[in-house]
């Protein structure tokens, strides 16, 4: 009779663990975004009054070379691991709604970047230059967006079995604070990034039916090459 309360209170604790995982990979997040590490030119302002220059910094883990190397290996296994796997199981499924997302969210990104034209941190001090004309491309921060689309849709397929899956979260946060350290972009671009690539993620995972990306593919990419060879 004591198994059931325990299993019970197991399950309580287990979401709690995730809750709080959250919860604290976005407060470090924020904290590097308000971080009192000293900005060369501080000059407070933008959408929420938080966007200034972090101290630049292309060395080390902030590297912009890591941060390409990111993306590619981002978008070079979910694509490889989506034609491997194919469209029949729940996997290989997963895998295509985060092609929708990427495909979503970046395609959206790219577009709210030409209307916002927004001037980086690189061009200038002052974060408040909007509608700048064409090579201004600040908000929102694409490569955010990207890995925010990536990771949605495996974190929200897994997270009730595998709880480590919130670990994913990780890279988006550690892109959003690269991307602010090479001066590529506000703390306002990197967090709306972040929102857009969610929420796209979160519009692919929770469509029904065949990913749309998979629809218009052959049927032997939604059979998966693995079972071809």
């Amino acid at each position: 009779m004591a198994k059931a309360p325990t299993r019970l209170n197991s399950q309580r604790a287990a979401r709690r663990s995730r809750s709080s995982t959250a919860v604290r990979l976005v407060s470090a997040l924020l904290l590097v975004c308000l971080g009192s590490n000293a900005p060369q030119a501080r000059a407070d302002g933008g959408p929420l009054g938080i966007d200034h220059r972090l101290s630049y910094d292309n060395s080390g883990i902030w590297a912009r070379s890591n941060q390409n190397a990111l993306i590619a290996v981002l978008l070079a296994g979910e694509v490889g691991g989506a034609l491997w796997e194919g469209g029949e199981d729940r996997f290989g499924r997963t895998l295509w709604r985060s092609i929708d997302a990427t495909v979503i969210g970046g395609v959206s990104s790219e577009v709210l970047k030409r209307v916002f034209s927004r001037e980086r941190p690189s061009e200038t001090s002052d974060p408040n230059q909007w509608f700048k004309g064409g090579g201004h491309q600040s908000f929102p921060s694409g490569e955010v967006t990207v890995v925010s689309a990536v990771v949605t849709p495996l974190v929200l397929e897994y997270r009730a079995d595998h709880p480590t899956i919130y670990a994913l979260e990780l890279l988006p946060a550690y892109d959003a604070i690269a991307r602010m350290k090479v001066w590529g972009h506000w703390q306002s671009d990197v967090i709306a990034g972040f929102a857009l690539g969610t929420a796209a993620g979160y519009f692919a995972h929770v469509h029904a039916g065949t990913p749309w990306v998979l629809s218009v593919m052959p049927h032997g990419v939604y059979v998966g090459l693995k079972k071809r060879f």
